[in-house]
C-alpha cells in the first residue's frame, strides 16, 4: 500500500537449505557452521526501492520491505529477483551457498488522496428556446489517483437549485422542459464531481447555457408605448423597427396601420368650435342656422338636455327616446323651396322597428301634416320632402331612402344632405349614397296653420290624423300636444344652411380629423389608417419607420390612441409562408398646457346723465384688455451654495411660470345684471361694419349681446372696446351692472366674469334749493362696508337719493362759511402779532402763526364711515384722477374738505 514500507509477499518469503536439520532436510552433515542457516537475501535489479531482511536464520524466514514509502501514481508495480544465500564453510563464512533466483512482482495499492478536477475552468453552450435536448454539452472530470477505483469519476451533480437541467454520471447536461427566452435569456449552473471513493471535486465549474429565441417572423424594435407631447408636431412612431422573415423567400408584403380614436370625441381629437364657426372656417359661412347650439343667453333651447361631458366640452346631446326640444320661431325660414343643406353628427343603433326622428317640421296644429324631417327607421335613413301647394298637383318626390350600416353602428358619422329639389345628395363622411328608394307624393293643400319645427321627435296635436305616426307618443306640456317618434342616441352639429355646399372640399373640411398617422410625404393627409404595400424588406422598414402620428390642436385631448398594426406577405412557397402576428401598442397624447384667460380693465366710473342721453352712448369697455396665460413648472436656477442643503427638498429645483400666449377666442357674451335691458329706453350697441370687418358676428337680446366667431383676443379685444351703453331715460336711473365673458373651443376654457358697474351722474341747479340752505341734512349715514375707495372712479356710490342738489348746496354753504369766518380770524392774530416787542419777534412768530388744523376739520365719528351720497350732484370723478374744483384727502385720521367754488 502507497505511503507504507510494509510489502504483503503472497507466499511468504522462506528460503531452504537442505543442510538444515529439518524435517524435510533429505540429510545433513556435520559441519564447522551452524548448519542449514539461512544468512541473507540479494536482490538483483537497478534502483530497486526495496530489501529483503531475514527473520530467522533457522527457518529461512524473511521480509521485503520498501526503503521509502511507496508512490502509486509514480509506479503501480515493480519486479525484481531474489537470491538467498547460507552463512558458508569456515569461520569467515567463505564457500556460501546461493539458491536459485526467484521473481517478485510487487503491486503498489492506491489510497483515495486525490480529489476530482475538471478539464476546463468553465463551459459554454448555446441551445434555441421551444425545443428539448438530449445533450447540450458534456463536462469532464479527472482524477490522479493511481487505482481505477479511485481515479474513476463515478457522478456528476448540478448544484444549482430550480433549473430546468440535469447530468448524468458521464457528465452530459440537458434540459428537462423547453426554455423561454422571453423568460430567462441565459442560465448559470454550477457543477460538481465524485470519484467512486466519493471523494467530491476540489472546485466546482461554472457551465452557462444561452438561450437563443427562436426565429419568430414579425415586427421587431416595437415599443408598444409612446409618449406625445401636444405642439410638437410629428411623432415617428417606429424609427427603430423592421420586419423579421426568418430568410423565407418573400414577394410582397402589405402592411396596414390603424390608429384607434373612435373613443375620442366624435371619433377622434376634432376642434370643438360651434358648428357655425367651424362652417365659416371651412369656407362655408353664409345662411348657417346651427339648431343645436351650445346654451348660451340667445339660444337658450337646449337647456334641457342632458349633454356629454366627458370629451372635453364637445357638444354632444344625448336622447333618450323620451325627451326632444322645440326649435323657436324665427330660427329658422319655414320655406326651403331655395336649395338648402342639412348636416348633423349622429351616433346611432342598433336599429329599431319604429321611427326615430332627427329633425321634423310638422303642423302645430289640428292636422299633424309633416312638412320635412329627417328620420331613421330599420337601418335606414330618411328624408321627408312634401312640397307646397302648387298649380299642377302632380306626383313629385317625397321620400328619399339611404340604406346604410353607419346608421345602427354605434360610431359617430357626419351626414351632409344637399337638396337641390328634385334631386338629394347624401355624403356620410365624406362618401358620397345614392338613395336606392325614392317615393312620390302629391304636394300638400294650402293651409294657413303654423308649424313647429322640432329635434328628437315630431310635434303633433290630436295624434291618429296623420297615418306616419305609428308610435306612441308620450305626453308633454300644453294640453293635448304630444310628441312621437322619439330618437335614441346621440346628435351633434345639427344645422339648416341656405344654398347647397357645392364644394365637396368643404365637406371634407367639417368632419377631419385634427390628429391620425402621417408619413412625412408632401401634401400627405393625416388620415385613421395608413396601408403600405412593398416587395423589398429594407424599403419596406423605411417607410415604416417614417409613419408617424400628429395632432394639430393648440390644445388636444389628453389619452390613449389604440395603435395595430397588421400585415400579410406573400412567399414563393404558398404552403410555407410565414404569419406574421398582429403588433399593437398605443400613443399616449400628454395633458397639454391649459390656457388660463384673463379679462381686466376699468370695473367702476361714472358719467353724466347727458353721455347716456347722446348718439355716442357711453363706452363699457374702454380699457378692456384680454390676455391668455400658460403655468409650467421648470427647472430653477439655484447656485451651488443654495442646492447643497435642498437635496432632500425636491421641489426646490422646480419653479412656477407664467407665460403669455396667443390662440383664438370663438365666443364673448356681455350680460345685463339685474334687470334685463328695457328695448324702450335703453340698448347695446356696436357697429355692425365694424363687426363684420373682423370677422365676427353678432347677436342681441334683452338679455345682451354674444359676439361668435373664431378669431383672435386682439379682433374680441377692438370690437369689445367699441360696446356702448346708450339709456334715453336716466332720469330714475343711477347705475348699470354688466358681465363680460369669453371663452375657447364652444366652452372648453372660460376665462373671469369681469363685471362693469356705471354709475350716472345727475346734474342740478343749486338755486332751486336755496330755501333748504339752512337745514342741516343728516348725510353722514353709517354703512356696512369696511373701507372707503377714495381712488376717484369710485366715488360715485351706487345708490343715489333724491336728497342730493339740496345736500351738496348746504356742504358749499358751510364749508365757505368756515373759510370766511378762518380768514378773518387769521387777519385779526396777524395785527396782534406785530404789536409785540422785537424780543419775542422770532419765537413769538413761529407760535403764533402756526395754523390751527382743529378749525378745518370735520370730525366724524370713527364707527361711522362717510356715505357719498350728498356729493354726487357736485363732484364728478369719471374725467380724471385729479378733479378740478374739489379736493378729498385723509390728513391725521381726519376727513378734511375743502371747497373752492
Amino acid at each position: 500500500t502507497e505511503n507504507d514500507d510494509k510489502v504483503l509477499l503472497d507466499p511468504p518469503l522462506i528460503a531452504l537449505d537442505k543442510d538444515a536439520p529439518l524435517r524435510y532436510a533429505e540429510s545433513f552433515e556435520v559441519t564447522f557452521t551452524k548448519e542449514g542457516e539461512i544468512c541473507g537475501f540479494r536482490i538483483h535489479g537497478q534502483n530497486v526501492p526495496f530489501e529483503a531482511v531475514v527473520l530467522d536464520k533457522s527457518t529461512g524466514e524473511g521480509v521485503i520491505r520498501a526503503k521509502d514509502k511507496l508512490d502509486c501514481e509514480l509506479q503501480k508495480e515493480h519486479t525484481f529477483t531474489i537470491q538467498a544465500y547460507d552463512c558458508g564453510e569456515g569461520p569467515d563464512g567463505a564457500n556460501m551457498k546461493k539458491s536459485h533466483k526467484a521473481t517478485v512482482h510487487i503491486q503498489v495499492n492506491d489510497i483515495n488522496e486525490y480529489s476530482p478536477v475538471f478539464k476546463e475552468k468553465s463551459y459554454k453552450a448555446t441551445v434555441i428556446e421551444g425545443k428539448k435536448y438530449d445533450s447540450i454539452l458534456k463536462v469532464e472530470a479527472v482524477d490522479a489517483d493511481c487505482s481505477f477505483q479511485f481515479s474513476q469519476i463515478c457522478s456528476y451533480e448540478i448544484v444549482t437549485p430550480d433549473v430546468p437541467f440535469t447530468v448524468d454520471k458521464d457528465g452530459f447536461i440537458k434540459n428537462t422542459e423547453k426554455l423561454n427566452y422571453s423568460k430567462e435569456r441565459m442560465y448559470k449552473l454550477t457543477v460538481t464531481a465524485y470519484d467512486c471513493g466519493k471523494n467530491r471535486a476540489s472546485e466546482d465549474v461554472l457551465v452557462k447555457i444561452n438561450i437563443k429565441p427562436t426565429c419568430k417572423p414579425g415586427w421587431q424594435g416595437f415599443n408598444k408605448r409612446i409618449e406625445y407631447e401636444p405642439g410638437t408636431g410629428s411623432l415617428a412612431l417606429f424609427p427603430s423597427m423592421h420586419l423579421e422573415t426568418c430568410e423565407e423567400p418573400i414577394t410582397s408584403i402589405q402592411a396596414n396601420i390603424e390608429l384607434e380614436t373612435n373613443h375620442i370625441g366624435k371619433g377622434c381629437d376634432r376642434d370643438t368650435y360651434s358648428e357655425k364657426s367651424l362652417h365659416k372656417l371651412c369656407g362655408a359661412s353664409a345662411g348657417t342656422v346651427e339648431l343645436l347650439p351650445a346654451p348660451s343667453s340667445s339660444a337658450n333651447w337646449t337647456v334641457g338636455l342632458p349633454t356629454d361631458n366627458g370629451h372635453d366640452s364637445d357638444q354632444v346631446f344625448e336622447f333618450n327616446g323620451t325627451q326632444a326640444i322645440k326649435v323657436p320661431e324665427g330660427v329658422v325660414s319655414t320655406s326651403l323651396k331655395e336649395p338648402f343643406t342639412v348636416s348633423v353628427w349622429m351616433r346611432h343603433g342598433p336599429g329599431a322597428r319604429e321611427k326615430e326622428t332627427i329633425l321634423c317640421n310638422s303642423d302645430k296644429t289640428e292636422m299633424n301634416r309633416h312638412h320635412y324631417s329627417l328620420y331613421v327607421h330599420n337601418c335606414h335613413l330618411i328624408l321627408l320632402l312634401r312640397q307646397d301647394p302648387a298649380e299642377t298637383e302632380n306626383y313629385k318626390p317625397a321620400e328619399f331612402h339611404w340604406k346604410l350600416d353607419q346608421v345602427c353602428d354605434k360610431e359617430w358619422h357626419h351626414y351632409v344632405l344637399n337638396v337641390e329639389f328634385p334631386s338629394v345628395a347624401l355624403f356620410v363622411d365624406g362618401a358620397t349614397f345614392e338613395p336606392f328608394l325614392v317615393t312620390e307624393d302629391y304636394p300638400l293643400h294650402s293651409s294657413k296653420i303654423d308649424m313647429q319645427l322640432t329635434i328628437g321627435a315630431c310635434w303633433q296635436d290630436n295624434p291618429g290624423h296623420d297615418k306616419d305616426n305609428e308610435t306612441v307618443s308620450e305626453p308633454s306640456t300644453g294640453g293635448n300636444a304630444r310628441m312621437s317618434q322619439f330618437f335614441r342616441g346621440n346628435l351633434a352639429g345639427l344645422m339648416i344652411r341656405s344654398g347647397k355646399l357645392e364644394n365637396k372640399k368643404v365637406i371634407d373640411c367639417l368632419y377631419t380629423c385634427k390628429e391620425g398617422l402621417d408619413v412625412q410625404l408632401p401634401e400627405e393627409v393625416a388620415s385613421s389608417s395608413l396601408t403600405v404595400e412593398g416587395d423589398d424588406i429594407e424599403a419596406f422598414d423605411k417607410v415604416m419607420q417614417h409613419i408617424s402620428y400628429l395632432n394639430s390642436r393648440q390644445f388636444p385631448t389628453p389619452g390613449i390612441r389604440h395603435l395595430r398594426v397588421s400585415t400579410t406577405v406573400k412567399c414563393f412557397n404558398e404552403e410555407t409562408c410565414i404569419l406574421i402576428p398582429e403588433a399593437a401598442g398605443y400613443v399616449m397624447v400628454l395633458q397639454p398646457e391649459e390656457p388660463k384667460i384673463s379679462l381686466s380693465g376699468i370695473d367702476h366710473f361714472a358719467r353724466g346723465a347727458a353721455e347716456f342721453e347722446s348718439p355716442e352712448g357711453v363706452t363699457l369697455f374702454p380699457e378692456l384688455r384680454i390676455v391668455s396665460t400658460i403655468t409650467r413648472e421648470v427647472e430653477a436656477e439655484t447656485e451651488p451654495e443654495a442646492t447643497e442643503g435642498a437635496e432632500d427638498d425636491p421641489t426646490v429645483q422646480e419653479t412656477v411660470v407664467s407665460e403669455e400666449i396667443m390662440h383664438n377666442l370663438d365666443t364673448c357674451e356681455v350680460t345685463a345684471l339685474g334687470d334685463e335691458l328695457d328695448g324702450e329706453h335703453e340698448t347695446l350697441e356696436v357697429d355692425q361694419a365694424q363687426v363684420q370687418q373682423r370677422g365676427l358676428e353678432m347677436t342681441s337680446s334683452n338679455l345682451g349681446l354674444v359676439l361668435t366667431g373664431v378669431n383672435t383676443m386682439a379682433n374680441y379685444e377692438q370690437v369689445l372696446h367699441l360696446i356702448r351703453y346708450k339709456n334715453w331715460h336716466t332720469e330714475a336711473l343711477f347705475d348699470r351692472k354688466f358681465k363680460l365673458f369669453c371663452s375657447e373651443l364652444n366652452g372648453r376654457y372660460i376665462s373671469n366674469d369681469f363685471k362693469v358697474e356705471v354709475s350716472v351722474i345727475h346734474t342740478a341747479n343749486p338755486m332751486d334749493h336755496a330755501n333748504n340752505a339752512m337745514v342741516q341734512p343728516n348725510f353722514i349715514n353709517p354703512v356696512h362696508h369696511a373701507s372707503v375707495d377714495l381712488s376717484g372712479h369710485n366715488l360715485v356710490n351706487a345708490h343715489q337719493a333724491s336728497v342730493v342738489p339740496s345736500a351738496a348746496t348746504i356742504v358749499i354753504v358751510v364749508c365757505v362759511s368756515f373759510l370766511v369766518f378762518m380768514i378773518i380770524l387769521g387777519v385779526f392774530r396777524i395785527r396782534s402779532a406785530h404789536q409785540r416787542t422785537m424780543r419775542d419777534t422770532e419765537g413769538g412768530k413761529e407760535n403764533e402763526m402756526d395754523w390751527d388744523d382743529s378749525a378745518l376739520t370735520i370730525t366724524v365719528n370713527p364707527m361711522e364711515v362717510i356715505s357719498y351720497k350728498s356729493f354726487n350732484g357736485a363732484i364728478d370723478h369719471s374725467k380724471t384722477n385729479r378733479p378740478h374744483g374739489h379736493t378729498v384727502m385723509l390728513q391725521k385720521g381726519f376727513l378734511l374738505v375743502k371747497a373752492l367754488h
